[in-house]
C-alpha cells in the first residue's frame, strides 16, 4: 500500500477502525517478543561469553545488567519521545538503533565493547517498547478491541520470556553466542519495511517542544541507581553502606525529579496525571505483578536446576505450561474485560497468583516436576495472563491521545523496577534461610520461603486490587 495514503500524523485515533490494525498489532508484537528474548536469552549464553572474553563471573553478569539497567532507567525519557517526535517514527529509530547494536554485539571484539553494544541495546529497546505501546493505543480505539490487543501483547511479552530460555542453549552450542544477537536482524528489517506502510503515527505535542533535560536526567538516575541497587543487594546485603547509600540517592534523586517537574513549564511528566486513581492503582498493581512474576519464574528456575538437577533447555521446556497459561489467562481477561471492568479481573488474577505461589511452597527435595510444580505453574501462569491485562487497562484507559507515550513509559519502567525487586528480593529470603548451604534440603526450605515471600507480594496486590473496586463503588455513589 502506499504510503501517501497514511493518514495524517498528528490526527487522532479514527472513529472507524483502521483495516491494517491487526497487521500493525502483529508487526508490533514482533518487535517486542525481540526485546523481551534479548532480556532472557543472554542468560544461557554467559558461560560461552565468560570463556571467550576470560571474564571474572561477576564481570559476565554485566553483559546482562547492563542491558537490564539501560532498558529500566530510560524507558521514561523513551516513552515521552512518542509524545514530543512521533510514536512511530521514534519506533523505527528505536528498531534501527537496536539492529545495530545486535550487529555490534555479535561483532563485539572485547569484552567491554560487547557491554558497551548491550547498553546501546538497553537504550534501544527503552525508545522501541512505549513507543510500540503508543502507536497500540492510537491504533485500536478505547474499549474491546484495545483491551484484546493489550492481551495478545501480554501473551506475547510471556512467551518470549519462555522462547528465550527454549531456544538461547541450542543456538549457542550449535552456532555460536554470536547468534544469539544475530537472528534480530531480519525482525529488524521486517519492522524497518513494513513499519512505514502499517503503523499509524500517533499525535504529536503542539508548541515548543522540550525534552526536559534536567527532568529526564534525574529521573533516569533515580530508575538506573535504584535498580542497580536491588540487582546487587543480595550480594551486597540489604543493610551494607553500599546498598543503603544507593537507596538513598534514589530517594534523593527522585525528590529532586518531583522538585524540577513541579516548577517547569515543559515537564517530563505533568505531575496532574497522578491525580488519576486508575493510573496510580494500576502502576502498584504492575510492580507488584512484575515482582511475583519474575521473582516466581527466578526461583523456579533455582529450584528445577540446583534440586531437580534439570538441564537449561530441560527447564525451558518445562516453563512452556506457565507460558501457554499466561497466553491464554490474558486473552480471556481481554474478552472479558469490557463485560466485568479491570478491576475484577484483577481480583481474580491476583487470587491465581497468589495459589498458584502457595501451592509452589510445598516442594520437596526428593520432588518431580508433575508432583511439585506442575500444578502450581498451571495456576501461577493464568494469574500472570489476567493481572498484567487488567494491571495495563487500569495504567493506560483515560490517557490523553498526545501523553501515550508518556503513560506507556511509565508504565513499562514501574514493570522493569518490579521485576529487578522480585529477583532480589526472592535471593535475599533463599540465601538468608539456607545460609549459603548447597544441600538439597537447605536449598529447598530457602526457595520454599521465597516462594511465600512472592505469594505475600501477591496477597498486596490482592489488597490493592479490592482497594480500587471500593473507589469504583465511592465514585459510583
Amino acid at each position: 500500500m502506499s504510503t501517501t495514503h497514511l493518514p495524517d500524523a498528528s490526527a487522532p485515533a479514527p472513529s472507524t477502525p483502521d483495516p491494517r490494525r491487526w497487521k500493525a498489532l502483529a508487526l508490533l508484537c514482533a518487535a517486542f517478543f525481540m526485546v523481551i528474548v534479548d532480556s532472557q536469552i543472554v542468560l544461557l549464553a554467559l558461560p560461552a561469553i565468560e570463556t571467550e572474553f576470560g571474564f571474572d563471573p561477576g564481570n559476565a553478569q554485566w553483559v546482562m545488567s547492563a542491558y537490564l539497567l539501560a532498558f529500566g532507567g530510560l524507558l521514561m525519557f523513551g516513552g515521552r519521545t512518542a509524545d514530543l517526535l512521533g510514536g512511530r517514527r521514534m519506533f523505527l529509530v528505536g528498531a534501527a538503533l537496536f539492529g545495530v547494536a545486535s550487529i555490534l554485539c555479535g561483532l563485539a571484539w572485547t569484552g567491554e565493547v560487547l557491554i558497551g553494544a548491550r547498553l546501546l541495546q538497553g537504550l534501544s529497546s527503552a525508545i522501541m517498547t512505549p513507543t510500540a505501546m503508543a502507536v497500540l493505543m492510537n491504533t485500536f480505539g478505547e474499549g474491546a478491541e484495545r483491551n484484546k490487543a493489550l492481551g495478545i501483547w501480554t501473551g506475547i511479552g510471556a512467551f518470549g520470556a519462555t522462547a528465550a530460555l527454549l531456544i538461547g542453549g541450542p543456538i549457542t552450542d550449535g552456532l555460536g553466542w554470536e547468534w544469539i544477537f544475530y537472528i534480530n536482524i531480519p525482525v529488524v528489517l521486517a519492522v524497518l519495511f513494513l513499519g512505514p506502510r502499517l503503523l499509524r503515527e500517533t499525535p504529536v505535542r503542539h508548541g515548543r517542544k522540550s525534552f526536559d533535560p534536567l527532568g529526564a536526567l534525574t529521573i533516569t538516575a533515580a530508575i538506573g541507581l535504584l535498580v542497580y541497587a536491588v540487582v546487587v543487594a543480595p550480594e551486597a546485603g540489604w543493610l551494607s553502606g553500599r546498598t543503603l547509600w544507593m537507596l538513598a540517592g534514589a530517594v534523593v534523586l527522585l525528590a529532586l525529579f518531583v522538585v524540577v517537574e513541579s516548577r517547569g513549564k515543559s515537564p517530563l511528566v505533568p505531575l496532574r496525571i497522578f491525580r488519576s486513581g486508575s493510573l496510580v492503582g494500576g502502576n502498584i498493581l504492575m510492580l507488584l505483578v512484575a515482582m511475583c512474576v519474575y521473582g516466581g519464574a527466578f526461583v523456579t528456575s533455582l529450584y528445577a536446576q540446583q534440586v531437580l538437577g534439570y538441564s537449561a533447555v530441560r527447564f525451558g521446556l518445562s516453563t512452556a505450561v506457565y507460558a501457554v497459561m499466561s497466553i491464554i489467562g490474558a486473552n480471556v481477561a481481554a474478552r472479558l474485560a469490557a463485560k466485568i471492568g479491570y478491576k475484577a479481573i484483577a481480583i481474580v488474577g491476583m487470587t491465581l497468583l497468589g495459589t498458584g505461589l502457595l501451592l509452589l511452597t510445598a516442594i520437596s527435595p526428593q520432588g518431580g516436576y508433575w508432583t511439585d510444580l506442575f500444578i502450581g505453574l498451571v495456576v501461577f501462569g493464568s494469574g500472570i495472563g489476567s493481572t498484567n491485562v487488567a494491571a495495563s487497562i487500569a495504567s493506560l484507559s483515560g490517557a490523553r491521545p498526545e501523553e501515550s507515550g508518556l503513560v506507556s513509559g511509565l508504565n513499562n519502567a514501574t514493570f522493569q523496577v518490579g521485576a529487578a525487586l522480585g529477583v532480589a528480593i526472592t535471593s535475599s529470603v533463599a540465601f538468608a534461610v539456607t545460609g549459603g548451604s548447597t544441600d538439597k534440603a537447605a536449598l529447598t526450605d530457602g526457595f520454599s520461603a521465597a516462594f511465600l515471600a512472592c505469594a505475600i507480594f501477591a496477597a498486596i496486590g490482592l489488597v490493592t486490587a479490592l482497594l480500587l473496586l471500593l473507589q469504583r463503588k465511592k465514585t459510583a455513589a
